[in-house]
């Protein structure tokens, strides 16, 4: 019964438009750790247990928060739900300082990649593919898992029905475009089937949770992240790098910023320009630029 009612909820959230990887893969987590106790309802105790039993206490709440909406939306049809309390293991919402990866550690983390032992024969060159190709697009992990071969085109990725259920065009330097006809033809060698770009053994789109397993072993093993539980880089932050490293690339003066940060925002795909305007306060190279443009400005000279 738990997990119709969550399967339910997910395709309602859905049909509005709402991409909800993550809360999706916390609910059948939830919904499984339930049912091996015989529970066919939320409790707020298992709902407790469930959340503390592994994770930061960031990701304990961020656990805790995605069940309680579930169960807020589901005890309206089912009183035998209970609502759990939220602000348990963390009682404000922590904003992630992300991670600005150098150079450096993009590339190790490829090689990384590279040396994953091959289960199935593509793994090491998906693995490294996929990483490089968020590093240099800073295209979300779900749009990345999403593309298939179609989506490849002479004038860069189409992205399709993204966050915002919207699509886009993103175009890609010479030197991704090699990389990723280099991928197509260890691809089309190794027979692979299905036309995902990243493909299972089977297929079928790779998932999240694989995705996420490769990377953490991977930045544990080059020194990236410490023991399970601790603070570390992300898959996000290889995103969080392009668009600072990007901005990093413009001269920071008035106009031109502006219409580098609306071009970015774009590609990107931002619903808001003013979030991908906070990026500009993450680096000690942009702060200083906006400093020294400020400093201009209040002197009376040009932006």
């Amino acid at each position: 019964m738990l997990k119709k009612s969550i399967d339910a909820y997910v395709a309602l959230r859905r049909a509005m438009g709402l991409r909800i990887e993550d809360p999706e893969y916390l609910l059948r987590s939830f919904a499984s750790w339930a049912s091996e106790r015989g529970e066919t309802h939320v409790r707020s105790q298992t709902v407790m247990e469930w959340a503390a039993s592994k994770g930061s206490a960031w990701r304990r709440e961020r656990k805790l928060r995605v069940v309680a909406a579930f169960a807020r939306h589901a005890v309206a049809e089912d009183p035998r739900h209970e609502v759990p309390p939220i602000h348990v293991f963390s009682h404000k919402t922590v904003l992630v300082t992300p991670h600005i990866y150098s150079d450096d550690e993009v590339v190790r983390l490829m090689r990384a990649a590279e040396q994953l032992p091959p289960t199935w024969r593509m793994r090491p060159h998906t693995a490294a593919t996929l990483f490089g190709l968020l590093a240099s697009t800073g295209l979300r992990l779900s749009e990345a898992l999403s593309l298939r071969l179609g989506d490849i085109t002479a004038d860069g990725l189409v992205i399709r029905h993204t966050k915002f259920n919207k699509s886009r065009l993103v175009p890609i330097h010479p030197s991704t475009v090699s990389a990723l006809d280099c991928f197509l033809a260890r691809r089309r060698r190794a027979r692979v089937s299905g036309d995902y770009l990243f493909a299972s053994p089977r297929g079928g789109r790779i998932s999240r949770k694989t995705v996420s397993t490769w990377f953490y072993r991977l930045a544990r093993g080059i020194g990236l992240r410490g023991a399970p539980g601790t603070r570390g880089p992300r898959i996000h932050d290889l995103r969080h790098t392009f668009a600072v490293r990007s901005l990093e690339t413009a001269p920071l003066c008035g106009a031109v910023v502006g219409a580098h940060v609306r071009a970015l925002s774009t590609y990107l795909g931002h619903s808001r320009v003013a979030h991908t305007c906070s990026y500009l306060q993450t680096t000690p190279r942009l702060m200083r630029g906006i400093a020294d443009a400020c400093e201009r400005l209040i002197e009376g000279g040009q932006q």
